[in-house]
């Protein structure tokens, strides 16, 4: 097991992509602790899906915050790719944490429009980076810097990878998608800057992030929306992809775990940094083939009453080619996040589809 050396007691915390899926249930988490912090979110709310989604989360936030009077709490609504936001922002707090979500997600949109990608995860990134290397300029005998940037990176690195479980020992040379390659990139952008400027980070390849308030650009959420319209729904690779589908609650316990536990900072023979620098997976590591997914998907909207007891699924889905830039299976080999964290996410596709469909009734109908 890993040593905490980043009590999140008393730290200040930066989260960046605060509106977002996975964001605002880890503020939500941080919140429940009911410990004095100071968390402060980003996000620039854009219209990649909608943003009435992203206000519920904050106002999500907003109703906890009312519950819990030692957390101290700021909304910044602005862009990562905006290097004055994130330079003032770093002058204005000693962050302790930063947690990096901010990110254009989806692996189809990134065919359309590339440069949301370079903008975010490229640009956005770098100055992220670049924040938190000067973080450590400000030394005046308090405060020696961040101690832990956590950053999201994504399955999709694993590519055209064809043995599975994917291993976080993989190679990942061969990108199928642009997300995927900016993906990449921001695990070697932060190797580099671990090496170069001592700073302890750690990537999380997440798999198949699902939930309620999720993303509507995700499967589940998309064939929801689509079903109760009476429209049909396309299983892709006729059926037989297979998804290591994870829900945002075990992801977030994931990452609390992952951000009290930097990487040690030692130096090598030649007396020079070793990258303090560490890459998991977060997955469910038991993939569930498509047609399976969206059977127990439609026995669940039936049971919360989103669909009709007597809806012809049959009727409504249509087996289609694979999509380009998709892959046929992900499935996370969680060795090492079990070892190091003693954590293995646990919970069930039913159980988590069950969650999501009361939401969705109470939220759309």
């Amino acid at each position: 097991m890993k040593k905490t050396y980043c009590e999140l007691k008393k730290s200040t915390i930066l989260v960046t992509g605060c509106a977002g899926f996975i964001g605002s249930n880890l503020v939500l988490k941080l919140l429940e602790r009911n410990e004095p912090m100071t968390i402060i979110g980003i996000d620039n709310m854009n219209e990649y899906y909608d943003v009435s989604l992203k206000e519920f989360r904050l106002n999500q936030i907003k109703k906890e915050l009312e519950k819990n009077p030692l957390v101290k709490w700021d909304f910044i609504k602005g862009s990562i790719a905006d290097k004055t936001v994130i330079d003032e922002l770093f002058h204005k707090y000693n962050f302790d944490i930063v947690v990096n979500l901010a990110a254009q997600a989806g692996v189809r949109y990134s065919i359309i429009n590339p440069d949301a990608y370079i903008q975010s995860n490229i640009i956005g990134f770098y100055n992220i980076l670049e924040a938190c290397r000067h973080s450590m300029d400000k030394n005046d005998g308090v405060y020696d810097g961040v101690k832990h940037l956590v950053y999201a990176s994504s399955s999709s690195v694993y590519g055209s990878n064809k043995k599975v479980p994917y291993s976080t020992e993989d190679k990942v040379d061969n990108p199928m998608s642009l997300y995927a390659a900016t993906k990449k990139s921001n695990e070697l952008l932060a190797h580099s800057y671990s090496k170069l400027y001592n700073i302890p980070s750690t990537g999380l390849r997440f798999f198949t992030v699902y939930g309620p308030a999720g993303r509507p650009d995700m499967a589940y959420f998309g064939f929801t929306n689509k079903l109760i319209k009476g429209e049909k729904i396309q299983i892709f690779n006729y059926g037989n992809c297979k998804r290591d589908f994870t829900y945002v609650d075990d992801i977030v316990e994931g990452v609390m775990r992952v951000m009290q536990a930097p990487p040690e900072k030692e130096d090598g023979e030649d007396g020079l940094p070793i990258p303090p620098y560490d890459v998991y997976n977060i997955g469910n590591s038991s993939p569930e083939n498509l047609l399976d997914f969206v059977q127990i998907l439609q026995e669940e909207l039936i049971n919360a009453g989103v669909l009709p007891e007597d809806y012809d699924f049959d009727a409504h889905k249509e087996l289609v080619a694979m999509q380009p830039g998709d892959v046929p299976v992900t499935y996370a080999d969680t060795s090492d996040l079990e070892r190091d964290f003693g954590y293995k996410p646990a919970t069930s596709l039913r159980e988590g589809l069950r969650k999501f469909a009361k939401w969705y009734k109470d939220f759309y109908m």
